[in-house]
């Protein structure tokens, strides 16, 4: 019967460290990309933004960028989901997509530095008595890179040709793939659509590895 008690008793603790492990490599899977956002909503009397109908718009230095393209399906996904509709026949609005990114060495804190090799971290080794003499051994590392991204897009009237919505996010951290991460600014852009809080706001999003 103890032997019985001893058995239940080891599987209930491997049942549980598995459940841990489950957790925290479900936590490890995850990365939150924390965009910087400000909105500005101008929207006249009398008109709603809410399932407005639009289409998009392009400046003629993105005519022939395919990357413009990728953009416009990352930002239509994002005003879906907030309840915009694609419509070019019969749109009220005019949707124009912006985008940028930039690269930069950054130290341990993510801020920009010069180019080249740095001073990253230092390992002293040494021992001494008395005179306190010792050996230092300095160590130099080659700074990581980051990336700087930004997106915005910019809503206008189509009768009127005023803007009536316009959103900026931007985002930098060590993370290369580009296309998530901008299809996540773009979700950040639009967080509070229509109604946004007035000033720039820190909008959180997780994202899978």
């Amino acid at each position: 019967m103890r032997s019985k008690s001893r058995q239940l008793t080891r599987w209930f603790s491997l049942g549980l460290a598995a459940l841990v492990l489950s957790g925290l490599t479900g936590c490890a899977s995850m990365r939150l990309i924390d965009s910087d956002v400000v909105s500005v909503a101008a929207v006249p009397p009398g008109m709603s933004l809410q399932g407005a109908k639009y289409r998009f718009e392009r400046l003629p230095s993105q005519t022939h960028n395919p990357e413009a393209g990728l953009a416009e399906q990352q930002a239509q996904a994002a005003m879906t989901a907030v309840g915009l509709v694609r419509d070019d026949a019969g749109a009220s609005l005019s949707v124009m997509v912006g985008f940028s990114g930039s690269q930069y060495l950054a130290d341990p804190w993510g801020r920009p530095i010069a180019a080249g090799w740095t001073p990253y971290g230092n390992v002293s080794i040494g021992s001494g008595m008395g005179s306190h003499i010792g050996l230092g051994v300095g160590m130099r590392f080659p700074p990581p890179t980051h990336y700087l991204r930004e997106v915005s897009v910019v809503m206008r009237d189509l009768k009127s040709g005023q803007v009536v919505y316009e959103t900026r996010a931007s985002h930098s951290g060590p993370w290369r793939d580009n296309a998530p991460i901008f299809a996540t600014l773009f979700q950040a852009a639009l967080a509070h659509f229509p109604n946004p809080p007035a000033g720039p706001r820190r909008v959180n999003i997780e994202l899978p590895h």
